[in-house]
């Protein structure tokens, strides 16, 4: 047999390999029964404290610190909150929605978005994170079609009502922050429409929004994208990609609020790696300064490979590590953008004695 023979051989095993996979992952994702033939989970209760994933009095994932950093939990004397959406955990499709009471489902939303995004905030506010019965992936697939937007839907009304019970019981008056990745922004853009978008009392007490991983066109005529490092009251997201790539995602895709986490600018100019001021890998032992760089390119956001591992990637974007390329960049600005949020305030005369 020769090399040709050969390589042809290992090519069609390959090809075997995938296809076989590719159907068993499929067909694993798939829900079992259409939306209205499943039992709908129990609806949360907001008043009970296992309803959140993280709050300011209680130990949790959210209270984590980058390792080997001068960083610290300030959340005690925080005058800013942040309402943090987490991203879909719930990778299974035995159902369109996860169930609350799935602690294995619960332990690795605490251990993933909750310690690696969430915690981006904990130094200048404090973090109110609830769990909702999220749309499993199979949501987000072509073939979903009506059950997922159903499924999208039950997601949203646990959000909005957990929203709800933070202000009439936790929020007390202070600024927002509205913080979230993927199916959490699809979540926080909705929240912002019907919240912000039309109250201008809402708006006043918004310092910013950190709506990362989910693609949108311009959908707000009084909330402005984010254009600068300190500006208020604004929208800011990005999709991460491998440099050169183009994105064939509808769901990660060009993204209006796109904004180079770097510089915080909406411009194209590439920003080199001595900007990045570290990036937290998935094992949560280290920060990795100048990680990566970063350049916006028709609405999204490119990098050139990192040099260390703990990266995820997957295809050509590494969407999983939205946050965790930039964290401490996202903490610095955070608190550039409260420190601004209350300077406009006091000139203003918006702040109360």
């Amino acid at each position: 047999m020769n090399r040709c023979q050969v390589g042809r051989k290992y090519l069609l095993l390959y090809s075997v390999i995938v296809l076989v996979l590719t159907s068993f992952f499929s067909s694993c994702l798939t829900p079992v029964r259409r939306f209205d033939l499943h039992t709908t989970p129990q609806i949360p209760d907001y008043s009970n404290k296992s309803s959140w994933a993280a709050l300011p009095d209680k130990k949790d994932s959210a209270d984590a610190i980058p390792p080997g950093s001068n960083e610290k939990d300030g959340q005690a004397e925080a005058a800013v909150d942040v309402f943090y959406i987490h991203p879909t955990m719930d990778l299974a499709g035995y159902a369109w929605n996860g169930d609350m009471q799935n602690k294995k489902l619960n332990k690795r939303v605490d251990k993933l978005p909750i310690r690696f995004q969430a915690s981006a905030f904990n130094g200048s506010c404090k973090v109110y994170a609830p769990r909702y019965r999220q749309a499993t992936l199979y949501s987000f697939t072509k073939n979903a079609g009506l059950n997922g937007e159903k499924a999208l839907s039950l997601a949203y009304e646990d959000v909005r009502n957990a929203f709800q019970y933070y202000l009439d019981h936790f929020n007390k008056g202070r600024p927002i922050i509205i913080a979230s990745h993927s199916q959490g922004s699809r979540h926080a853009y909705l929240l912002l429409n019907d919240f912000f978008e039309y109250n201008p009392e809402m708006r006043n007490k918004l310092v910013a929004v950190y709506a990362i991983g989910f693609r949108t066109d311009s959908i707000f005529k009084n909330i402005p994208r984010c254009d600068s490092a300190s500006q208020t009251a604004c929208v800011l997201s990005w999709n991460t990609y491998k440099w050169g790539k183009e994105t064939d995602n509808e769901f990660l895709g060009s993204n209006y609020y796109c904004v180079n986490p770097l510089s915080w600018n909406t411009d194209s100019l590439h920003c080199e790696k001595e900007l990045n001021l570290g990036g937290l890998p998935r094992k949560f032992d280290r920060v990795d300064p100048q990680i990566s760089d970063a350049k916006i390119q028709n609405g999204i956001l490119w990098i050139h490979k990192p040099k260390k591992r703990g990266y995820w990637k997957v295809g050509r974007n590494y969407h999983v590590s939205d946050y965790n390329l930039f964290y401490m960049n996202i903490r610095k600005n955070v608190q550039s953008r409260i420190d601004a949020y209350f300077l406009i305030n006091e000139h203003s005369g918006n702040l109360s004695e």
